[in-house]
């Protein structure tokens, strides 16, 4: 439905040009059929809506260039596009641009486990890049619920988050060297597996969370991790917002960097997660205001177990905890993080879901759910607020459900006037209205209130310089 994209004239594509673009890849890996383009052209949660004249899937780095190269040429404009899971609409052709598909690349180059590096294609998905680790005894610690779906280069180009960055960090900290084909159709290759290289600018970062707008990532090395060789998960009630976050202090201080996941959710989300999931229980007897998810790993085979039970333990003899439980199989450790990746999922059953993924500092998460939750209902008497995610970074996405009753439609178009009152509150806690979703076209057009205006201008520089004649999905970020 588009309903945060302006009305803006729709492109053309001359036959002849089609023709030509057509050639590069082959009749078989060019979409013409509206039908056949759909799954290309829909956003997951159904906001976006787009539309192009083909979806091009090149199968090599080689014909990535010619098509930049022909449409550079031509002023052609471009959308690549990984797995399509993206949730900003940076990823959709919202007036009729061409569409780049670029899961054909998918091989794996090398898992190199003595430099502890992989080398990969854009459209690896993740799925497959983590088994490829797994495969030469490495982890790579990136983990997202679209993991099936989603890829190397769309999880770089957007610099994608997850549930283990507190420990492991985010995507940009997972890659060392990139391919990319730049606006001219060049290739730019800086992809080397160097702990050092300190020869001049760090280039990389320029295209690592740019939603390929200055550049179409191909290729990257990425960093692996030795494998843990023992994990405890634990699924605990927690008295408020205040408290996850001192258990999380516990936690840290207890366990170091043994801490890989902390994710936090509310009472009324759980239940939502049971009602509608058939394969979802709450682990826990007593119902509890919030609940935490804690996952600790280790190289060491044993004493992790002992850790999660101080830690618990500890929480409880402070009045954090009111109750918790350690899974006692693997099985039972994925029961308690389908719960988490349902979390999002169901509160579709809920009516309109008017959603933000935004960050604070840590010891601020308390303060900004009471006020945020203050002013959304002050604003839209009935809403409910339904915030979780990951406390570990201060990375929380804050979920404001419909009234009971409500019109959804009605609801939805309020989104600008939710995203004002959400993000003020943001703002004021030195927060990032964008923690790990990126900008798109949904947050384009208010960016500027929200991030110092030098940073903007050299943003706006840095694209023309790389991109003078603006056919890299255009009208995203900026």
């Amino acid at each position: 439905m588009n309903i945060l994209v302006k009305n803006e004239p729709k492109r053309t594509l001359a036959a002849d040009l089609l023709k030509r673009l057509i050639a590069i890849v082959g009749e078989k890996y060019a979409i013409t059929d509206p039908q056949m383009q759909e799954p290309y052209l829909v956003e997951m949660r159904d906001l976006f809506h787009g539309q192009t004249p083909v979806i091009l899937r090149p199968g090599s780095v080689d014909e990535v260039s010619k098509i930049v190269r022909l449409a550079n040429e031509t002023k052609t404009a471009i959308v690549p596009q990984g797995g399509n899971t993206g949730l900003v609409g940076g990823q959709v052709p919202h007036h009729n641009e061409v569409v780049l598909s670029l899961t054909r690349l998918d091989k794996v180059r090398e898992v190199d486990p003595v430099s502890n590096t992989m080398t990969v294609e854009a459209g690896v998905t993740l799925q497959r890049a983590r088994e490829a680790a797994a495969a030469a005894d490495r982890l790579y610690p990136q983990l997202l619920p679209s993991e099936g779906t989603c890829t190397i280069g769309g999880n770089l180009s957007t610099n994608a988050g997850g549930v283990a960055a507190v420990a492991h960090g985010i995507t940009r900290q997972h890659a060392m060297g990139l391919e990319v084909v730049l606006a001219d159709g060049r290739v730019l290759n800086v992809l080397n597996k160097l702990k050092k290289d300190n020869t001049g600018y760090d280039l990389r970062n320029l295209f690592i969370g740019a939603e390929g707008t200055l550049g179409i990532i191909t290729a990257a090395v990425l960093k692996l991790v030795p494998r843990p060789r023992s994990v405890e998960t634990a699924f605990a009630a927690v008295t408020s917002p205040q408290a996850a976050v001192d258990l999380l202090g516990v936690a840290m201080d207890r366990s170091g960097g043994s801490v890989t996941s902390f994710e936090m959710m509310l009472r009324e989300g759980i239940d939502a997660v049971v009602k509608f999931d058939s394969a979802s229980r709450n682990p826990l007897a007593a119902p509890s205001p919030w609940y935490v998810l804690v996952e600790l790993s280790s190289q060491a085979r044993t004493g992790l177990r002992e850790q999660m039970e101080e830690i618990l333990t500890e929480g409880m003899e402070r009045g954090l905890v009111t109750d918790a439980t350690i899974a006692e199989s693997m099985d039972q450790a994925k029961a308690f993080w389908r719960i988490r990746e349902m979390f999002g999922e169901v509160q579709r059953h809920l009516g309109g879901s008017i959603k933000h993924d935004i960050s604070v500092p840590i010891a601020a998460i308390p303060a900004f759910i009471e006020e945020a939750n203050a002013a959304v209902i002050k604003l839209i008497p009935g809403a409910r607020p339904m915030p979780f995610g990951h406390v570990g970074d201060g990375n929380i996405h804050y979920n404001i459900n419909q009234p009971e009753g409500a019109d959804k439609a009605q609801y939805l178009a309020r989104w600008g006037d939710v995203n004002k009152v959400v993000f003020a509150v943001v703002k004021k806690y030195g927060g990032s209205i964008s923690a790990e979703h990126g900008v798109g076209v949904m947050k384009r057009d208010i960016l500027a209130d929200y991030k110092d205006p030098v940073a903007i201008d050299l943003m706006h520089k840095i694209k023309h310089l790389l991109d003078p004649n603006g056919i890299l999905n255009p009208g995203k970020v900026l």
